[in-house]
């Protein structure tokens, strides 16, 4: 089996494409750094001729404005055709769990546009949603900061090892098309405001973190479960703490 990673560079693709190289399977690594811009187009053809399996963890560069849209239309766009010229028996796609209901935002609008072409092209595919990683709780402390404190909501969140993430893509290029929707979360549900005080202690940060449920979320005022995954979804392993220690002592 041949499987081609688009955005094989990034924090999913590398971790991704060394759990694949574990396998039988062929993998070629494909992002704009070694030559294979999804944009652009440029060395497109070449990195997905005679692959079985595409998976496609690109992302924009920019998460608030309308870039982000254009990223992914361009993207998917040309990465669907070479796929369909190159007769790509399965297009697995990353995106984040909630996206529907997060579309009041740029960036999710933009995710939502991605999916919706992958469903319209009627080839083989599968999406992965993807519940919020472990590696991105800074940003989201960062995104409420507010003077001495953070302000985030209360919202619910499952937050996801990267490394999780990487191995359920990984699985899923071995299952076939699903022709549907899956998602991962993790093992635990926290509050955004929790999490972000537990990151807040183990980093040693003195700010405050404010409970605020009129806080947004990348421009998106958030009910209790718009970041939850399904009650189907796959659970990961990793846990949020095991996480913490273990990239501390890196």
């Amino acid at each position: 089996m041949k499987i081609t990673v688009l955005g094989a560079s990034g924090r999913i693709g590398t971790r991704l494409v060394d759990k694949l190289r574990q396998t039988d399977a062929e993998v070629v690594s494909a992002s704009p750094s070694l030559g294979v811009n999804s944009v652009t187009g440029e060395g497109l053809v070449l990195a997905v001729a005679g692959s079985d399996v595409i998976i496609d963890v690109t992302n924009a560069a920019s998460f608030g404005d309308n870039s982000a849209l254009a990223f992914f239309k361009a993207s998917t766009e040309n990465l669907l055709a070479a796929s369909a010229n190159a007769g790509v028996a399965h297009y697995i796609a990353l995106s984040v769990v909630g996206t529907p209901r997060l579309i009041e935002s740029d960036y999710f609008r933009a995710k939502m546009v991605q999916e919706n072409l992958i469903r319209a092209a009627r080839r083989p595919y599968t999406i992965l949603h993807s519940t919020q990683f472990f590696e991105f709780i800074g940003g989201v402390v960062d995104m409420g900061a507010d003077g001495e404190s953070v302000r985030l909501p209360s919202a619910s969140a499952r937050p996801i090892a990267a490394d999780d993430v990487a191995e359920a893509l990984s699985r899923l290029a071995t299952e076939g098309a699903l022709n549907d929707t899956v998602e991962i979360g993790g093992p635990e549900q926290f509050g955004l405001d929790e999490i972000a005080r537990v990151h807040i202690t183990a980093n040693e940060d003195t700010r405050a973190v404010v409970t605020d449920d009129t806080a947004r979320y990348y421009g998106v005022r958030l009910n209790d479960d718009t970041l939850l995954p399904r009650n189907d979804a796959r659970v990961a392993s990793m846990r949020y703490v095991d996480w913490l220690n273990r990239s501390m002592a890196n």
